[in-house]
């Protein structure tokens, strides 16, 4: 059986095939969306337009009623007035007076001064919301005008809600949406989280066999000062320890880290002091610090290991020509880290996908070293970084905010608590 290798391109597909996915399910979704309200508000103005041409026919036949005398008015009254059981309608004077209404919702059991306000609140929304309709009152026996009378309404209940029924329908598909992609979210997360703690366990376990044979060959080389130079002997014990250092930080993924009380600047200059003797000597690395005093509570290992990511790409960018500048300051609880290059910098519209696993601008690589600088920052040590700021050819500042020890009301300093760290 052959096993399936995927190389950095298809990677980068995967990538960037799911951004066009959510582009295209999201335009799907508006137009799905866009087509039901449109229609519905289709279906809303064609019954407004019914409901209207009925209360023009209700005040023809209310006007026909008060004006004739005539055997068919039972009858005008019986087919027109009696049917309507769904359109709010009010009669008033010609001064405003109420007269007589419909579908009010007016129960016996009111008293008169409730009956009075509910007809005066729907009076007033009706007139807000159509023109009256007028009713001339005539005389049957000379044809003189002898008064008028108005009629108000408003949309039926059924109206109401067919008019508002695609915004609430929408907004339950949102949120059930919103609920299903959450979940699916979470176990996708959950899933990666177990992968990438899989993967990192798996390389911390490879790498143990190499060790321990280097450090063999180490102690042969040391067994024989006169013939090895000692110089070479110490470097490769220095690579040795690192090679320990970073089987202790895959070893230590997916496990609850032991945050301790570290000096960040010392920190980060001992990590910077072994970069500089293993790149390009056109980079030029400095470190600036307020203060030589600012205790962080960190894993050292996973923090270095950070810095160490930041460097490394940051020489990535400049080809190895340019400078790194690391300021390093204290704001109340906060220490503060920026980490800025001469490299070519990232285009605005790709700051958002730097820590995203698999997207990296180099030909080699994984796209790795970011995604998990934010992990074990943002995860581990729960605080944030981010791309302060980038200009193309120009270069790139990243920024990282930890936080100091805090003190409790008593004066005492305390700690983060270890089930406070743990993964989401």
């Amino acid at each position: 059986m052959k096993k399936r290798v995927y190389s950095k391109e298809k990677v980068d597909n995967i990538y960037q095939k799911k951004n066009t996915v959510k582009i295209v399910v999201l335009i799907f979704a508006t137009l799905i969306a866009g087509g039901s309200v449109y229609y519905t508000n289709s279906l809303v103005e064609e019954l407004k337009e019914r409901e209207r041409s009925f209360i023009n026919l209700y005040a023809e036949t209310l006007e026909m009623v008060a004006n004739s005398e005539g055997d068919d008015i039972p009858f005008l009254f019986q087919q027109v007035i009696v049917p309507n059981n769904s359109i709010p309608v009010i009669l008033t004077d010609s001064y405003g007076n109420y007269i007589e209404g419909r579908n009010l919702g007016l129960k016996d059991s009111y008293s008169e001064e409730k009956r009075a306000r509910i007809i005066e609140e729907q009076l007033e929304e009706m007139r807000a919301l159509y023109d009256h309709i007028e009713i001339v009152l005539t005389n049957p026996t000379t044809g003189m005008v002898d008064g008028y009378q108005f009629v108000y309404y408003k949309n039926s209940f059924l109206l109401t809600q067919l008019q508002y029924y695609p915004y609430v329908q929408l907004s339950v598909i949102a949120v059930f949406a919103l609920l299903t992609y959450t979940v699916f979210s979470y176990s996708r997360r959950a899933e990666q989280n177990r992968v990438w703690i899989g993967m990192a366990k798996e390389t911390a376990h490879q790498l143990g066999t190499p060790l321990s044979s280097l450090m063999a060959w180490l102690e042969f080389f040391r067994s024989d000062p006169d013939r090895y130079d000692p110089a070479i002997i110490k470097e490769l014990d220095k690579d040795i320890q690192r090679l320990e250092m970073i089987t202790s930080r895959f070893s230590s993924i997916g496990s609850v880290p032991t945050l301790k009380k570290e000096n960040i600047t010392s920190t980060i200059k001992g990590t910077i002091h072994y970069l500089e003797k293993r790149i390009s000597t056109k980079v030029k690395m400095q470190v600036q610090s307020t203060s030589d005093d600012i205790d962080v509570l960190m894993n050292r290992p996973l923090f270095e290991w950070v810095i160490e990511n930041i460097c490394k790409n940051a020489v990535d960018a400049m080809s190895g020509v340019g400078s790194i500048n690391i300021e390093i300051r204290q704001e109340k609880n906060k220490a503060i880290i920026d980490i800025a290059d001469t490299g070519k910098g990232i285009q605005k519209s790709k700051v958002n996908q730097v820590f995203t696993p698999g997207y990296t601008t180099k030909k080699r690589g994984w796209g790795l070293g970011l995604s998990l600088a934010q992990r074990i920052i943002e995860n581990y040590h729960r605080g944030k970084i981010f791309v302060k700021e980038s200009e193309v050819d120009v270069g790139t500042t990243f920024r990282i905010i930890l936080h100091t020890e805090k003190r409790s009301v008593n004066g005492e300093k305390t700690q983060n608590r270890p089930e406070l760290m743990k993964e989401h």
